[in-house]
């Protein structure tokens, strides 16, 4: 049996309560920033086999909670388990990132992919969310993750990394069917995926659409969020997911952010490129928001990331329904020093924005 959470702040802004200060977690958290995550990874011999040992997983993941006071921990993996379950051959080349022996380009190649076995060729991911599970003992929830469909297509028509994944743009203009036929069996299988994670003890999800901003306003509709939407209603019927608060985040999306916050998510996650206030008013109170400091901001001078994490929050305001993070993932080159300053920062100056608020409030009157 698992333990009962001892730190529920994420949880509880994810679904707008009050909370004592605003809570935070970091994307990428766990990674290459961190001198113990580089030992680890040594140890396993290559990125694949440290995230696809449980053991190893877990030990990264539970690396930045033991330096940082966060809110929250992700599960150590990667957006692309699913293709690679699909038999496509996932490798990382050194400096080269994620290719794919056998990418997808024809119908026929589309034909063969089928949802993978979460007992089967995924039980490493689910082995590895019980033993984090287990290991956190309440200490803060766990997020589960998948990569949405239209980012896993971009890099399985690609075979590889691409600046504009022309090759799956130019499926969605000239056989739209088959572009959707691969859309619809990724969407199958993330959902599937993300309530096997919920099974084994996840307590939020979270969906990256890492290159939904790549697409036009109606291409977007089409291919990124309508799928999106298809897995939140599906995890909605799941008896292990339907409880649990699902985050969207969709890096360049800012101008659909109503539109996203239509579709059932208890959250979105923003980058850095919208001012927090102005997606409050386009969320108009349905969901959550998560997000959106600079990563770049990590090199700057402890006072300047103070400083700017105070504005983040100022834009923001004083209103329930926000976690702290980046715009998009910590970048390698960063001190995990100021990775504290950050954590720190928000804890301390969400308290304080609490008090000014308590400060403020009418006393009641006695009749």
């Amino acid at each position: 049996m698992n333990a009962p959470l001892k730190n529920d702040r994420f949880l509880r802004a994810l679904r707008r309560e009050p909370v004592d200060t605003t809570p935070i977690w970091v994307m990428r958290q766990a990674g290459r920033y961190l001198p113990e995550y580089r030992a680890t990874r040594e140890r396993a011999g290559s990125f694949m086999g440290l995230a696809q040992n449980p053991e190893f997983a877990c030990e990264v993941t539970l690396q930045p909670l033991d330096r940082f006071e966060l809110d929250a921990a992700i599960l150590f993996s990667d957006i692309l388990t699913i293709p690679d379950a699909m038999g496509l051959g996932l490798s990382f080349a050194q400096g080269e990132g994620p290719q794919f022996a056998r990418p997808v380009r024809s119908a026929d190649d589309i034909a063969r992919l089928a949802v993978p076995d979460m007992d089967g060729e995924l039980r490493y991911v689910m082995d590895a969310v019980r033993m984090i599970r287990r290991e956190l003992d309440g200490r803060v929830p766990l997020i589960g993750f998948a990569g949405s469909p239209w980012t896993l297509a971009c890099y399985m028509v690609e075979g590889s990394g691409s600046r504009d994944f022309a090759r799956l743009k130019a499926m969605c203009w000239n056989e739209p069917a088959l572009a959707h036929r691969l859309l619809d069996v990724l969407a199958h299988s993330v959902a599937a995926y993300l309530a096997a994670q919920a099974a084994a003890g996840a307590q939020a999800l979270m969906i990256f659409d890492t290159w939904g901003g790549l697409l036009g306003p109606a291409p977007f509709r089409e291919f990124s969020l309508r799928y999106m939407a298809q897995i939140v209603a599906a995890l909605k019927t799941d008896p292990h997911a339907r409880e649990l608060p699902v985050v969207l985040f969709s890096k360049g999306a800012n101008t659909h952010l109503a539109a996203m916050a239509d579709t059932g998510c208890a959250a979105l996650g923003v980058d850095w490129t919208v001012d927090l206030a102005d997606a409050r008013r386009a969320v108009a109170g349905k969901v959550a928001l998560q997000g959106n400091l600079d990563p770049a901001i990590l090199h700057a001078s402890p006072a300047v990331i103070r400083r700017e994490a105070r504005a983040v929050m100022d834009s923001y305001g004083n209103h329930p329904g926000h976690v702290f993070n980046l715009g998009h993932g910590i970048t390698p080159e960063v001190d995990p020093g100021h990775v504290r300053v950050l954590v720190d920062e928000v804890h301390a100056y969400g308290r304080t924005l609490r008090e000014d608020r308590a400060a403020t409030q009418p006393r009641p009157t006695g009749t």
